[in-house]
């Protein structure tokens, strides 16, 4: 899919969300679609993508069909989206998909059967002792894993440099070749679209 493509699918995302068609919560992507595009030319499809509750670029890119992922997203099920024939698990949990993102990396290691996993984190998941811990085993282990930190900047509605007290983050200048780290601006709140209030 095109920069644009993504950009739209999130937007039609947004109206139904605002138009109160989805019953459930959503997180929305945008202005990080060219970094996801690049981060996707290397992903092959016998590659495991593991992903936070904000995921619907990683499963359009990965494969899934648009219709696919848009009819899981008014069963509201935007925050969970799991595709295991295309091989891209979610987990609302924070930090929840980074140790099974390690278990299968350890699975394929051991079988050889190649491949290998995309895990996606937030920023602020990056800083917490279940990131540190799964980079490290990771790393220590040689597993074919390759972790993706996304940073917007926020946790939640808070600033993370604020919350951490730290003007610069653990990855943010990292040099490891087990991990890509890049920063983006959106335009939609932590959850929702803008518009239709939340409780």
């Amino acid at each position: 899919m095109t920069a644009k493509e993504l950009i739209q699918f999130e937007e039609e995302i947004a109206e139904e969300f605002n138009n109160a068609r989805i019953k459930a919560p959503v997180h929305l992507y945008y202005g990080n679609e060219n970094e996801m595009i690049d981060v996707f030319k290397n992903v092959k499809s016998e590659d495991w993508v593991l992903c936070s509750w904000r995921s619907h670029y990683q499963c359009l890119l990965k494969g899934v069909p648009r219709e696919e992922v848009k009819a899981e997203i008014m069963a509201g099920r935007s925050i969970s989206l799991n595709f295991p024939e295309y091989r891209i698990v979610s987990s609302a949990i924070v930090g929840g998909v980074l140790p099974i993102a390690v278990g299968i990396a350890m699975g394929i290691q051991q079988s050889g059967e190649g491949g290998k996993v995309w895990c996606f984190m937030g920023e602020m998941t990056s800083e917490t002792g279940i990131a540190h811990e799964s980079m490290k085993y990771s790393r220590n282990h040689e597993l074919p894993i390759h972790f993706v930190v996304e940073d917007n900047g926020k946790s939640v509605c808070t600033d993370t440099r604020e919350a951490w007290n730290q003007p610069q983050l653990t990855y943010e200048s990292t040099r490891d070749p087990m991990v890509t780290y890049y920063k983006y601006e959106t335009k939609y709140p932590h959850a929702g679209a803008g518009q239709r209030v939340q409780f």
